[in-house]
């Protein structure tokens, strides 16, 4: 028996784990001193945006011979070095030339070490808009557009006028898990409100009851989830269930497979 439910997932406000301390985003600035702390056991990579042109530093070795505080190691040409402290307490400076700019970077041995720092360079740096605000309310109204999108977008095309439809017909994305399979038949996509919606179909193939917890449903999207806001599903899924009506020729196929 299937069980066909929808998922609305709200893209803009899922709530995603923020980027740890150990990986860092900041922006370049030539006027500000970088602190970095570093580990003795661990590995510190900071990335520009583009190749870097020179690098100034006292105390730092790049074989790990000779005698330092740090060891780095850079690629002429490259976009980043990294660097590891090869003593407590050490501390010294980096110089980096890139871009015509000196910036400078404080590098401090550290038991809680940034392990990326990443530079963005904030001429070129996307300007990134706050998600639209969706009241819960909104959240259920777009899940009643999705499912009457086709009546909508005949009779009142204003209603569906921000939002894209996407239908995979007789072929479907299915996700098979042995007892049961997943397909996806349609997304929908409302651009004012930033919102996906999946219309999902659940199918179960064993012959017991299988229960789940419609508000753990979520889209992986390369190693993230996106956890869905709001879904449409009875929570269980019933098992198969056949019915065969006595017949002559059934009674005859049954006897000829017992023989």
């Amino acid at each position: 028996m299937k069980s066909s439910i929808s998922i609305l997932l709200l893209s803009a406000a899922v709530a995603l784990a923020e980027s740890p301390e150990t990986i860092q985003r900041v922006p370049l600035d030539e006027r500000v001193v970088v602190t970095v702390p570093v580990a003795t056991n661990r590995v510190t990579t900071i990335s520009f945006p583009g190749p870097i042109a020179a690098i100034d530093a006292v105390g730092v070795t790049a074989d790990g011979k000779t005698p330092g505080q740090f060891q780095l190691a850079h690629t002429k040409g490259s976009t980043f070095l990294s660097v590891r402290a090869l003593a407590r307490k050490a501390a010294t400076n980096l110089n980096i030339r890139w871009n015509k700019k000196t910036y400078v970077f404080e590098l401090e041995e550290s038991d809680a070490p940034i392990l990326a720092l990443n530079l963005d360079d904030p001429a070129t740096a996307e300007t990134v808009l706050p998600a639209p605000l969706v009241t819960p309310t909104q959240l259920l109204s777009l899940l009643d557009k999705a499912k009457a999108f086709p009546l909508l977008k005949k009779q009142h095309a204003d209603a569906v006028a921000n939002a894209q439809a996407k239908t995979f017909g007789d072929a479907p994305q299915v996700t098979d898990f042995n007892d049961y399979e997943i397909r996806i038949e349609e997304v929908f996509r409302f651009n004012t409100e930033d919102t996906l919606v999946f219309h999902v179909t659940l199918k179960n193939k064993s012959e017991r009851e299988i229960r789940y917890l419609p508000e753990s449903f979520c889209v992986r999207v390369g190693n993230r989830l996106y956890y869905q806001s709001v879904s449409d599903a009875p929570g269980v899924l019933q098992p198969v269930i056949l019915v065969a009506r006595s017949s002559p020729a059934n009674r005859a196929a049954i006897s000829s497979l017992r023989s």
